[in-house]
C-alpha cells in the first residue's frame, strides 16, 4: 500500500468518525474467512459497516480529530482491529455482538474500545453496559411516556368519577322519595 492509498484511506476514517457519533472497535483476529464474511452479514442486515483496517491508519486518523482518543493507544489499538460505525444506535453494535457470538456459540470478535457520543469505552468488560444502553429514540419514547402518565391519570380518574357522582346523584334521588 503506497502513500496516496494510506491517505485516502485516514481522510475516509477521518470522515467517517466525524459524521457518525457511534464506532466500536473489536479484534476479529482467529476468525475464519466464512466467519468473518458471516459477521459482515448480519452487520448489514442490522444496518452497520464494519471494516478491517490497520491501526496505524485508525490511530492517524484519531489523531486527527478534536476528542482526545489517547486512551485507545495501550490497548484498543493493539493487534487485529476491526470498527463497526453505527449511524443511528449506539448500543446496536454491542447487540449485534452478543447476537452474534450467541448464535455462534464462539467468543469471537472481541469487543476491545467504543466511542458513543466522544465517551470512551474500553474493555471487554464494558460490552454488556454498552449493550444496554437506551438509543436516542428509545430514550424520547421514555420522556414522552412519563410526561403523559400524570394527564393519563386525571383523564381516568375523570372518567371513572362521571359514572360514581351519576350513581351517587340517583341513589341521593332515590332516598328522598
Amino acid at each position: 500500500m503506497n502513500r496516496e492509498e494510506k491517505s485516502a484511506i485516514i481522510d475516509e476514517l477521518i470522515e467517517k468518525f466525524k459524521s457518525i457519533d457511534y464506532f466500536y472497535i473489536t479484534d476479529a483476529s482467529g476468525m475464519s474467512v466464512a466467519q468473518v464474511n458471516k459477521f459482515r452479514e448480519l452487520c448489514f442486515k442490522k444496518g452497520v459497516e464494519y471494516k478491517v483496517v490497520k491501526n496505524t491508519l485508525i490511530k492517524k486518523a484519531l489523531d486527527k480529530l478534536d476528542t482526545d482518543y489517547t486512551p485507545f493507544d495501550e490497548s484498543v489499538l493493539k493487534g487485529f482491529s476491526g470498527i463497526i460505525f453505527s449511524p443511528e444506535a449506539g448500543n446496536a453494535p454491542a447487540k449485534l455482538l452478543k447476537e452474534y457470538r450467541k448464535n455462534t456459540g464462539g467468543e469471537k470478535p472481541l469487543f476491545k474500545g467504543a466511542s458513543i457520543d466522544t465517551d470512551l469505552f474500553i474493555g471487554e468488560n464494558q460490552l454488556n453496559a454498552l449493550s444496554e444502553l437506551k438509543s436516542k429514540n428509545e430514550l424520547i419514547a421514555d420522556i414522552i411516556f412519563l410526561l403523559q402518565s400524570p394527564a393519563n391519570n386525571v383523564v381516568s380518574a375523570l372518567t371513572s368519577g362521571k359514572s360514581k357522582l351519576a350513581g351517587i346523584v340517583k341513589t341521593l334521588s332515590e332516598r328522598e322519595q
